[in-house]
């Protein structure tokens, strides 16, 4: 004698369902999260510089360090390079947010 069981599924008719499980954006992260991830990416390529804006970060002119970074090329101590990798810069431009959100 075979029994056969139907299962039953819920149905899903909206994104509702989908909101605990939606991959939190990166600007929904903690704020010290968001900080030591841009940290990670600027010390990958250049550690001299991460340690730079550890020294500078909370301080009024860590802002102006970043955007002398990200305008002039360079790593701020006199060695000029072509430019920054694009996650690098990407970097930059996010810790120059996170420090102006911080210090208002």
């Amino acid at each position: 004698m075979s029994h056969s069981k139907h299962l039953s599924f819920p149905t899903l008719n909206s994104e509702e369902h989908f909101e605990d499980t939606r991959p939190m954006g990166l600007d929904e992260l903690p704020r010290q999260h968001q900080i030591d991830r841009e940290m990670a990416v600027i010390r990958t390529y250049h550690d001299r510089i991460g340690r730079a804006i550890d020294v500078f970060w909370g301080h009024k002119d860590c802002v102006a360090y970043l955007e002398t970074l990200i305008l002039n090329g360079g790593d701020g101590f006199g060695n000029a390079r072509v430019g920054f990798r694009k996650e690098v810069l990407s970097a930059l431009l996010n810790l120059v947010r996170l420090h102006r959100e911080e210090t208002r």
